[in-house]
């Protein structure tokens, strides 16, 4: 896989990216990030790539032409699956969405800026919008971070034990089950008895039923409107 990344701050992908999952996942060459500044597709002779928003209002626009070129220069190398713009009012990135998203070959994703993007790349040049929350952050860098965080540990060979990224939280509409390891008694702290029986098929039906039970508790909007997993 192949993901192209849009910023004016490509320095702030140093550390989402330089250890953990990610970077191994690189090194291994199962995913290649490019980062590309947009200041470097700016035809302006001082490298701007915003301005003052026509009608007038407070802040700065991120220009089309820096945006235009930059995705224009690399759709002439290769096709991509999906241009996806970091954008507080798009789509909710929940776990299906990383699902499918790892199974691309090719993507794009722009980081946003100022009060935003010309609304004319998200007319013409985007083919999805992403956000991860009802929030605003000061750019779409640290968004970005999180969608490839989320989607390159769903590449295979990512994770050394493939099967922990499929009981991960979501991946079945429910939240996970806890967790515990040694020492199984800590300052009169126990771990639940069930754990430690060896019955691998109660084991599993206690984790279902926790994760049931925590996901109505944390999350029921997971859960169908009778409670039950959708």
């Amino acid at each position: 896989m192949r993901i192209d990344i849009l910023t004016l701050f490509p320095e702030l992908f140093d550390g989402p990216f330089g250890y953990s999952i990610v970077k191994r996942t690189v090194d291994k060459g199962l995913i290649q990030i490019q980062l590309h500044n947009i200041r470097d597709y700016s035809t302006n002779k001082h490298k701007a790539v915003d301005d003052y928003p026509f009608g007038g209002g407070a802040g700065m626009v991120m220009q089309i032409e820096p945006i235009f070129n930059c995705i224009t220069k690399l759709k002439e190398e290769r096709t991509y699956d999906e241009v996806i713009y970091l954008s507080p009012d798009g789509e909710l990135f929940d776990q299906p969405m990383a699902n499918n998203l790892s199974g691309a070959k090719n993507l794009i994703l722009l980081c946003g800026h100022y009060k935003g993007v010309d609304e004319r790349v998200r007319q013409y040049l985007i083919t999805k919008e992403i956000s991860i929350g009802s929030y605003v952050l000061t750019g779409g860098e640290l968004a970005a971070a999180v969608v490839v965080d989320a989607v390159a540990r769903l590449i295979p060979g990512a994770i050394g034990d493939e099967q922990s990224a499929l009981s991960d939280s979501f991946q079945d509409g429910l939240i996970s089950p806890p967790v515990y390891t040694r020492p199984a008694n800590f300052n009169g702290w126990e771990v639940p008895a069930i754990l430690l029986s060896g019955h691998q098929a109660k084991i599993d039906a206690w984790r279902h039923g926790q994760s049931i039970l925590r996901t109505q508790l944390k999350r029921p909007d997971l859960l169908g409107d009778d409670g039950d997993v959708n």
